[in-house]
């Protein structure tokens, strides 16, 4: 991963993505949202099945490329490769913090 002194949680989310959906679920608050591919997952439950369903369907590494922090938001820039319609591409992950996890997620191209 590039050097980009990525927040705890956002550093926390890049490497349980590398591993299982268990442990993305435990990056997030109990009331989180992440959105993704114009579906909403809210809590804990269903960020979890959101992961598993994207490690079912597809194999990716994500590469974190930037980070701006604007308004309360993180955005990261991540470079993606996989073996998905459209590899490899560049999406933007908005995340918000809250009291050291993620409480809200929106990925976007």
């Amino acid at each position: 991963m590039n050097d980009l002194n990525l927040p705890e949680p956002i550093a926390a989310y890049f490497q349980a993505d590398r591993q299982d959906p268990d442990a993305v679920a435990r990056c997030f608050t109990a009331q989180a949202v992440v959105k993704d591919e114009h579906r909403t997952h809210t809590g804990l439950a269903a960020i979890r099945a959101w992961k598993a369903a994207a490690s079912a369907a597809y194999t990716y590494t994500t590469e974190p490329q930037a980070l701006e922090f604007t308004d309360g938001v993180h955005t990261v820039t991540g470079h993606v490769v996989g073996n998905f319609p459209g590899s490899p591409v560049d999406l933007r992950y908005r995340f918000r913090l809250e009291r050291g996890r993620i409480a809200s997620l929106e990925i976007t191209a």
